[in-house]
């Protein structure tokens, strides 16, 4: 117990000076994050969403989204972000009302060296009404934003999306009821032509957060709709970025539990992905949100095959950092089960329990490099004392070790030897390897 209080704050006294997050699905869990827009710049991932927050007395409407300010998350490889701060702020912003709790999907993009992000919120009394769209301007993709005096002008509503087509052309969409496109002049900051309705997309039930990009092509106008209950993930092409469109299909479809779903689609290192949310922190509230992440592939005619949401999400583990397990790749049928460690705080994460004989957890891609690693650490309890078999690749793949979980109602840190030696890239098993039952927080090689 000295060695994991200890653990902890050293942990607490590097959360000082660095704010990053490791993280599988979702990939924050230190805040409530939504409508991710992804995008690469450089040889990194940046990642601009929403940011949920629960209303207070005086500050917000109770019960409903409440969003005041923008963060910016970055990763190198899809598995470690990092946290740059707030960029943009609805009490610094000159046009818009600081008590309207309602800054919803963002973007950015680069041009000439500069990035603009594009924002939606309320206007403030005597300046206008309903949503307008403005532009912050910064040197780096993490800021510092400034923001322009004015919103775009012609532009009403909410989710703005930019795309930068082939050519140099920009435009920018967004929904308002509907949703709309233009193309922007090159200073980024006015239309460019008359504003398109997209009027091609299913008729019936609300339509919002646009999402366009290209790939072969051909243009993928991708959106959310409320097509029964909450919202999917739904698309449509063409060969032209303002249109006409051909509804296509269903990128994700809808969660029961959680009304709204926005997304973004990129290329990375040769992969595509889907950013999108889910409530997974906050599953008694769906105005909680968090952002998630998961591999998406194409058909040879160029449709979206359908992505099923993983709580693994997507990125390479290192051996040596804590491996939530909970986030799984696959799962035995029975006698293991997942929760949270503290649903008081949901933030804590998760735990894994296992209580049945050979009951199984398979987390993929763990990378233990060329680096030799010699024990495994468990952050476990079982108030008997128990050991969990850890194997590689398959659930009677080689055994590396047979580690012990503390004897303990509380969370204790055990060490444990390894026989055999990896390195590389393999998927982990973790497998209960007797009838005391086990709880396990993280496991970690050293």
């Amino acid at each position: 117990m000295k060695y994991f209080k200890k653990h902890l704050l050293l942990a607490a006294l590097m959360g000082l000076l660095i704010t990053n997050a490791i993280a599988q699905n979702p990939l924050i869990t230190n805040q409530f994050t939504a409508d991710p827009s992804a995008r690469v710049f450089g040889d990194k991932v940046y990642i601009y969403p929403s940011h949920d927050i629960k209303a207070t007395p005086g500050h917000g409407r109770a019960g409903w989204f409440n969003m005041a300010d923008y963060h910016v998350f970055s990763s190198a490889n899809l598995t470690d972000w990092t946290d740059h701060g707030v960029i943009v702020s609805q009490n610094k912003v000159a046009w818009v009302d600081s008590n309207a709790y309602a800054m919803w999907a963002p973007d950015c993009i680069e041009r000439g060296g500069k990035y603009y992000f594009y924002f939606p919120a309320p206007f403030k009394a005597g300046l206008g009404r309903g949503n307008a769209v403005g532009v912050a301007i910064a040197d780096k993709p993490y800021g510092p934003f400034v923001p322009e005096p004015m919103p775009i002008k012609g532009v009403l509503g909410i989710d703005p999306n930019v795309f930068m087509d082939k050519d140099g052309q920009a435009y920018l969409y967004w929904a308002q009821g509907n949703i709309f496109g233009a193309k922007l002049k090159d200073n980024m900051l006015e239309l460019a032509s008359d504003v398109k309705v997209m009027n091609d997309l299913p008729a019936k039930g609300l339509k919002e957060g646009p999402y366009l990009f290209e790939r072969k092509g051909i243009y993928y106008l991708t959106y959310p709709h409320v097509a029964d209950k909450t919202e999917r993930l739904e698309y449509a092409m063409s060969n032209s970025p303002l249109g006409p469109f051909k509804f296509a299909g269903v990128i994700m479809e809808e969660r029961p539990n959680c009304w709204t779903n926005h997304h973004s689609i990129l290329e990375f290192k040769g992969q595509w992905y889907l950013f999108y949310h889910r409530n997974d922190l906050s599953p008694n509230f769906d105005k909680n949100r968090s952002i998630m992440a998961d591999s998406l592939f194409f058909n040879a005619d160029g449709t979206i095959r359908e992505v099923i949401s993983t709580l693994r999400g997507t990125g390479i583990t290192r051996a040596k950092k804590e491996i939530q397990i909970d986030r799984y790749s696959d799962i035995a049928k029975q006698g293991v089960a997942v929760d949270f460690i503290d649903t008081a705080n949901r933030m804590k994460g998760w735990k894994t329990t296992f209580s049945e004989k050979g009951a199984w957890i398979r987390y993929n891609a763990i990378d233990f490099g060329s680096k030799q690693v010699k024990a495994v650490d468990i952050l476990g309890s079982s108030a008997q004392g128990s050991a969990v078999e850890i194997r590689l690749d398959k659930v009677d793949g080689p055994l590396i070790s047979t580690a012990k979980v503390g004897k303990s109602n509380d969370w204790q840190l055990t060490k444990s030897s390894l026989v055999k030696i990896p390195s590389g890239k393999h998927d982990l098993f973790v497998i209960l390897k007797d009838a005391d039952p086990a709880t396990i927080d993280w496991i970690r090689f050293d």
